[in-house]
């Protein structure tokens, strides 16, 4: 479901001060901006909350949360502002569709997708975040160890990223189609994630590497 406009939200990108404007000036920077922390990257942040609550549990890590929509972007915005403590979160409000250009090789940690848009129509596969589109990219940014963690609630795109992860070469570390049926206090949920865990819904999660990539 599209996200309707909110106009506060929107406005307030004007003057927010997590917001970096060009990413790609900051390219093979990163490190230095953030004192050489681990770096993750989540993409399709929404309104923020995960990314967040993240950089509270671990303030010894830096967290890039990244959103198209201005609205969701916004929400986000203000919420890091008010946690003015956390130096180490800030917000490219951008399409990520060329990620590659704000990061250079080897200089992302860790990469999230969490409840991504399942484009469910094959005309859009394209578009998804776990397409092969995307992998080749995050292959180029991520560290020699370097992760992507990706959970949803959506089976069928589940099953379209584990072959696509596949094909793109990396390797699997972990699997689950039931994550939350055990506590992991060490992962926060996101909003999404602690509406379906209270309807019942399973939560699949998957962790690649791309360590092996020739």
């Amino acid at each position: 479901m599209r996200m309707r406009k909110v106009k506060w939200a929107v406005d307030y990108l004007n003057d927010a001060n997590c917001l970096i404007e060009d990413p790609s000036a900051l390219k093979g920077t990163w490190k230095e901006r953030f004192d050489q922390k681990k770096i993750h990257v989540e993409i399709g942040c929404g309104k923020g909350n995960y990314s967040l609550n993240m950089a509270k549990l671990y303030p010894q890590e830096a967290f890039i949360a990244v959103e198209k929509n201005e609205s969701a972007a916004g929400i986000a915005a203000k919420k890091f502002d008010d946690a003015s403590q956390q130096e180490n979160l800030v917000l490219i409000q951008k399409d990520a569709a060329n990620i590659s250009e704000w990061f250079a090789a080897g200089e992302v940690d860790v990469i999230h997708l969490n409840f991504s848009d399942p484009w469910p129509k094959k005309r859009y596969a394209k578009r998804r975040l776990s397409s092969s589109q995307f992998l080749d990219q995050y292959a180029q940014i991520l560290s020699d160890e370097g992760q992507i963690q990706m959970k949803t609630d959506n089976s069928s795109l589940f099953e379209y990223s584990l072959i696509e992860f596949q094909n793109a070469g990396y390797r699997m570390i972990e699997i689950s189609v039931d994550y939350r049926r055990e506590t992991h206090d060490e992962d926060v949920m996101t909003e999404y994630e602690e509406k379906f865990v209270s309807l019942g819904q399973p939560i699949y999660r998957c962790v690649w590497t791309r360590n092996n990539k020739e």
